[in-house]
Order: C-alpha cells, then sequence, then structure tokens
C-alpha cells in the first residue's frame, strides 16, 4: 500500500451495503452446500480500494476487499442453482471484474467460481517534442514518477499511458549537462482526452553570460550559534547574526530555488524555520523568511534516530524467534499497533509492510523492543497470513491472529495486551474487514470475542447495557481508549454497521468485564457530526462517522478526540480538526475546538508559544499521547498545514484549552533530518508521515516507529525508523 493523502479515500463507496450479515445463514431442509470461489487480479488491498460486491442469485451481497477465496455466508440446498455475479465494481482505481464459472447446481460444495479483475478504461500516450538538446543526462517526469531519459531531440512518449480524464504533468527532473543546459516545458500539464502530442521542451545552453539571479532573505529572533543554510541542498551558508542574507552562488534564470535549514543554532539551542523558501528565479529573491527560537520546556525538544533505516521500503530482518539480535529489525510497515508492558519493554505488531523476503502485504509478525534489541516474538514473517483461533477464551501457543492493519488496542491494569479487529485475514484465508478480539498474555494469544470470519454486523441490544451477544461490527481504522477504571472503549471506523449497510461509523462502545455495550451514536454509517454550541455538552452532540483520529484520555477519565477522516456538519466527507471531549459518567460529548466543517489550514502562531488562536490543520492518521503531566500531543498525520493536503511531521501541545506549535515544520512533504544514529540533536526531526505507531516509556520520552511518509531523501513509502524524543 502506498503513501497517501487520507481525505477522500471511501467517496463512493457510502453506499455499499449488505443484503444480510456475513455469519448468518439460513440454510434449507436438508444438505446444503456452499458457493464459493477464487478472486484475482485486484490491487493490493488498502485504504485507497474497496470493492467489488459479488452477489449470489441476485440476493446475498459479499464485499471483497482483496484477492484469494470467497464464500458466501448462505449455503444452497442440494439440487438448487445459483449464479454468482458481480453487483459493485471496484473504485479508485477503477478496475473490471469478470465471473466465470458463476452458475451452476450444487450437488457438493462449490469452489470453482472465478472472479478475474483487470484494469478497465481507455488509455492515452503522453508526449511531444524536444528541441535544443545538446547536453547528457536530460530526464523528463510525468505525474511526478514516469521518468523518461531523453538523449536527443524529436519526439518522445512516455512509457505509462494516462486514464483517459485523468491528469498528465510533464516536469524536467534532471536538466542535462557537458554543457549544462536549462529545458523548459510547454503544454505540460492537461486532461488526457486523445493521445498527447503536443508537449514541447525547449532547451538553451547555460553560459557564463546567461541572466543570474541571487537567492536571500532576512533571519530573525537568532541567539544562538551554529546556524547554517542551504540552498538546493549544496549551497551552504553559516549565518552568525539577524539581518538579511545572500547565497553565494546565483541561480540561472528561470532555475528552482530551495532553501532550508542544514544546521540548527546552539547555545542557545534554537529552532529555526524557512517560509517563502522556495520558488523559481525570475529576479533577485530576498522574501526568503528564517525565523528562529530558542528551545524551552515548551519549545521543540530534541529527536534521536535510534534504530532502522533512514530511506522507504526495508524488509524485516526476522533473525531467531524469541531471541534478540542488534541486527533484528522489523520491516517498513504503516497501521500498525504497539503497546508498553510494566517492565517498559515496547511491542509492535502487524500493519501493512515488508516481509523478511521484501514482499509487501498484511502482516502478523509480533515484537518486543528491549535494551536496544528487537526480538521477533510471535507470528509469522511471512505477509499474508491466515489466523489460528483455536478455542474462544483459551490461549494456545499455536494461536495467532491473522495478518491486518488498522487495527485498534488497549493494554490492561496487569499490562496484558489487547487487539480488535482491522482489515486483514480470518481463520479461512478470507480477507476484509474484521471485528474479533484477541488478548496476549505470558507469551500467548487467546481468542476473547467476535467472530473468526471477516465483514460481520454487529449486534448492540439496548443502549448502555452491557450483554454477551453484543459485539461491535467489523471495522478497520477505528479508534481506541483505556479509562481509569480499565475499561476499553471503541469508537468509529469503517465498516458494517447495527442493521448490515457499509459505511463511516460513530457509534461508540465499551467493554467492561468480558461483555460489550453499546453507549453512544448512530446504529447506522455516514452520519454527519452534530456539534452544538462549543464548550457546552448536550446529550444530541455527537461527531460525525469518522476513521483514523487522533484520542487521548485524561486523568478525570474522560475521553479526547481529535479529527480523522469524515462527515463534517454540513455532511462534507474529507479531513477534519474538531476536538471532542467524551465525559462517560454523563454520556455526553462536548465540541470543544476546532472547526465543525471540513479542510481547515492549520493556525501556528509563534513556535513554542501557547496562544488561543492555535489550532493544528485538518488532518488524518496522525499519531497521539499524553505525557506525565498530562498534556496532550499530536504528532503528523495526512492533511492540511499551511495549505493543500500533504504529510505533515509538525508537533503540538494542548494544555489549559490552547495549543502550541512545538517543533517539525510548518511546510508539506518535509524529508527526515537523521543526524547521527543513537545522537540527540535539535535540528534532528522525523519527515512528513501517517500511520506511524508511538509508545511512552518510564521517563516520560516519546518514541515513534514507521509509518507511511517521508525519508532522508525525500522519498515517500512505508518507513522502519525507530525514534525517541525528549521533551
Amino acid at each position: 500500500m502506498k503513501s497517501r493523502v487520507m481525505v477522500l479515500v471511501v467517496v463512493g463507496m457510502a453506499l455499499l451495503s449488505f443484503s444480510g450479515c456475513a455469519g448468518v445463514s439460513t440454510t434449507a431442509p436438508g444438505t446444503g452446500y456452499t458457493i464459493g470461489g477464487v478472486v484475482s487480479g485486484l490491487p493490493n488491498p488498502g485504504l485507497e480500494f474497496r470493492g467489488p460486491v459479488l452477489q449470489n442469485n441476485g440476493g446475498e451481497a459479499l464485499p471483497i476487499t482483496g484477492n484469494g477465496s470467497f464464500r458466501f455466508a448462505t449455503p444452497m440446498a442440494s439440487g438448487g442453482t445459483y449464479k454468482v455475479t458481480v453487483l459493485t465494481q471496484p473504485t479508485i482505481p477503477a478496475v473490471n471484474c469478470a465471473v466465470t464459472n458463476g452458475s451452476g447446481t450444487a450437488t457438493a460444495n462449490v469452489t470453482s467460481v472465478q472472479v478475474i479483475c483487470k484494469g478497465t478504461g481507455v488509455t492515452y500516450t503522453i508526449g511531444g517534442t524536444v528541441s535544443g538538446l545538446s547536453g547528457k543526462g536530460l530526464v523528463l517526469q510525468d505525474n511526478s514518477g514516469d521518468n523518461l531519459p531523453v538523449s536527443a531531440n524529436g519526439s518522445f512518449t512516455f512509457a505509462t499511458p494516462i486514464g483517459s480524464g485523468n491528469a498528465y504533468s510533464v516536469t524536467v527532473l534532471t536538466e542535462p549537462s557537458s554543457p549544462a543546459q536549462t529545458c523548459t516545458v510547454t503544454n505540460g500539464g492537461g486532461t488526457a482526452k486523445a493521445n498527447v502530442t503536443n508537449v514541447q521542451v525547449t532547451c538553451t545552453t547555460n553560459s557564463s553570460t546567461g541572466t543570474t539571479y541571487t537567492i536571500g532573505g532576512t533571519v530573525s529572533g537568532l541567539s544562538g550559534t551554529g546556524l547554517v543554510l542551504q540552498d538546493n541542498g549544496s549551497d551552504n551558508l553559516p549565518v552568525s547574526a539577524n539581518g538579511v542574507f545572500t547565497f553565494a552562488t546565483a541561480v540561472a534564470s528561470g532555475g528552482a530555488y530551495k532553501v532550508t535549514v542544514l544546521t540548527q543554532p546552539s547555545s542557545p539551542a534554537q529552532t529555526c524555520v524557512v517560509a517563502s523558501g522556495s520558488g523559481t528565479a525570475s529576479a533577485n529573491v530576498t522574501n526568503v523568511q528564517v525565523t528562529c527560537t530558542t528551545n524551552s520546556s515548551g519549545g521543540s525538544g530534541q529527536w534521536t534516530w535510534v534504530n532502522g533505516a533512514n530511506v522507504v521500503a526495508q524488509k524485516g530482518t526476522y533473525g531467531t524467534k524469541g531471541k534478540a539480535a542488534l541486527s533484528n529489525v522489523p520491516g517498513a510497515r504503516e497501521l500498525p499497533l504497539g503497546w508498553s508492558d510494566v517492565s517498559g519493554n515496547f511491542w509492535l505488531f502487524g500493519g501493512n509492510g515488508y516481509d523478511s523476503a521484501g514482499a509487501l502485504g498484511p502482516l502478523n509478525d509480533l515484537w518486543q523492543y528491549s535494551a536496544g534489541q528487537w526480538t521477533w516474538a510471535s507470528g509469522s514473517n511471512v505477509e499474508n497470513q491466515t489466523g489460528t483461533y483455536g478455542t474462544e477464551g483459551t490461549p494456545a501457543p499455536g494461536n495467532v491472529p491473522g495478518a491486518r492493519f488498522g487495527s485498534v488496542s488497549w493494554t490492561d491494569t496487569t499490562g496484558n495486551f489487547w487487539l480488535f479487529g482491522g482489515q486483514g485475514s480470518d481463520s479461512t484465508g478470507a480477507s476484509g474487514d474484521l471485528n474479533d478480539l484477541w488478548e496476549y498474555s505470558g507469551g500467548q494469544w487467546a481468542w476473547m470475542n467476535g467472530s473468526n470470519l471477516v465483514n460481520q454486523c454487529g449486534v448492540s441490544g439496548p443502549q448502555g447495557i452491557f450483554a454477551p451477544t453484543n459485539v461491535p461490527g467489523s471495522r478497520v481504522d477505528a479508534v481506541s481508549w483505556t479509562d481509569a477504571s480499565g475499561n476499553f472503549w471503541l469508537f468509529g471506523g469503517y465498516g458494517c454497521d447495527l442493521i448490515g449497510s457499509l459505511g463511516m461509523l460513530n457509534d461508540l462502545w465499551e467493554y467492561s468485564a468480558g461483555e460489550w455495550a453499546w453507549m453512544s451514536g448512530a446504529q447506522v454509517s455516514n452520519q454527519s457530526g452534530i456539534y452544538g454550541t462549543q464548550g457546552k455538552s448536550a446529550p444530541g452532540n455527537i461527531p460525525g462517522a469518522r476513521w483514523s483520529s487522533g484520542t487521548w484520555a485524561d486523568a478525570s477519565g474522560n475521553l479526547w478526540l481529535f479529527g480523522g477522516t469524515g462527515l463534517d456538519s454540513a455532511a462534507t466527507l474529507n479531513v477534519l480538526n474538531d476536538l471532542w471531549e467524551y465525559n462517560a459518567s454523563s454520556g455526553q460529548w462536548t465540541w470543544i475546538g476546532g472547526a465543525n466543517v471540513c479542510c481547515q489550514a492549520a493556525t501556528y502562531g509563534t513556535l513554542g508559544t501557547p496562544a488561543a488562536g492555535n489550532i493544528p490543520g485538518s488532518r488524518a492518521g496522525a499519531v497521539s499521547w499524553v505525557d506525565k503531566a498530562g498534556n496532550f500531543w499530536l504528532l503528523g498525520g495526512s492533511g492540511y498545514g499551511l495549505g493543500a493536503t500533504t504529510n505533515l511531521n509538525d508537533l503540538w501541545k494542548y494544555n489549559s484549552g490552547e495549543w502550541t506549535w512545538t517543533g517539525g515544520s510548518n511546510l508539506m512533504d518535509q524529508p527526515g533530518t537523521y543526524g547521527t544514529e543513537g545522537t540527540a540533536n535539535s535540528a534532528n526531526v522525523p519527515g512528513g508521515r501517517f500511520g506511524l505507531v508511538v509508545w511512552t516509556d518510564a521517563s516520560g520520552d516519546f518514541w515513534l516507529f514507521g509509518g507511511s511518509g517521508n525519508d532522508s531523501t525525500g522519498a515517500s513509502g512505508d518507513l522502519n525508523d525507530l525514534w525517541e524524543y525528549q521533551p
């Protein structure tokens, strides 16, 4: 699953519904036979893809979320006819699925139905003409990914065609050298409605007499020593005082510039951020702004790159199961789970990422991090593993949850780890959304509650009443809390509601003494937020349906919720920055802050300074935690910084009703600054990312691992870097 901005990932899917819940059968008298087969050709399952939905005999609907075997829940009577069809074709991206061996008479269990999926739609090639080229090394790029080396003048065509109606954007990735040239693109962007042949790339040779422009601006707030700025990744400029600066190397007319901080100041330690730092030189540039603030207890703290790689897409090094080693490291991944045990060790489970062979898919490996070393503790070192459930409520050495991502977790009062749902594999190897509840204790897994099959609908009973038959529906990317009494709470996600429909959820559940109770929210999916009056609780208030929010519990046992991808007060589906508090005693929600509509840019204020007007931008997939003083911290996610949606690495603290921007950048898609492995430095910072995991140690330091985002080179993908933050 590739990096993405999780803002409209479920558009077009909200109306999908089940005609009945998986796992509920109405077998006719006499012998019954199941109907199933194999799906192939779908993209790798992930947050950007849903479908297809299959149907048998025009009745029972079966959502499919990945390649592999499938089986309808309702068996056919012996001698009955079956007919498997595609009710809904997949979207995002468009794929066409066709059924073969789809009809017949049931005289035994049917496993021969084949659903073969292929990309669909008309495609067009993108190309044009290069002129004036005399240098070597020109590389063109389309849509920031399709690279085309060009060695001579004349026509060119990119290798990857574009779907009809999709956008194309041709740019120069690498300028020619020997001699040095500058190439410009005209007619480089548009929408593909036919083969594109009119892109024009014109190259001119650079010379000492050519027009060049200086790059500079102003530094303010500097009191430390050692600040070094950098332009275009190579032109270094030491700065010792506030005021005007200018880089020594001018940029050719039409050339790009990008000003960054190479080394942060020390004595005192400061953090400097750049605004208006990039663009194209068409005159002398004087408006770059570098603003420095002194680090303090409310400032940015220090990051240490502790372990793992500083580049994306790394496979796992597992070593021997049960034995720690310095060379062991989990593979890069997003949307895993993490928890800390009573001894202060960190634990990591699953996610969507890279196994020991470098294959990408859902994982079920369990890792322990202790005394600076990783240990592969349980599960498989190969992706896409089926769950081994055993007997409900009984731990066993062979039990293990199936591979999955987007689950939720809790830690109980004795330090045991609990896991619920996500998207992955059930006991049969089928792929979909899950509602199984697991406990990990004493080195063994126990299946405690929920179904061992995918795509199950919820069962609630009356609101607020615990019962052994109650269970939330299958879902991915819900959020969770543990309250002061050790009870578990679950909210939202994307999955099956209480009437059998598939969509965004805003139901709130409590798990206590082995039973679930539906406590708040709607029984049906895709509900808008009801905000009421900001700062005032009311029985009718409820956050809109959503997934991938930030959460924490305060010292009074109240539950807090921030943002995510969901439905605002106007029923618009996108990323949010609303802040909510749930009082378990009164059973009421309060809208505390942020906007009641989507798509809000951040108000950063001054780095390290709290203010009533500060607010993080709308986002999903951020990570959150609580420090020893009860302050709430929020890092990264995919959403809005100062402007358009992006991977973020901004760090925020919430205390006494005010937000403080404490570190990271207010700019988009920032690469990580790793420094020296194992050495803290005020200049270090993880790159923009979402879908990571976080722990808090006994000293109050925060640790994070992986996610999907930007590495040290700015490349985007899944990460396996381990960081420590000392606030």
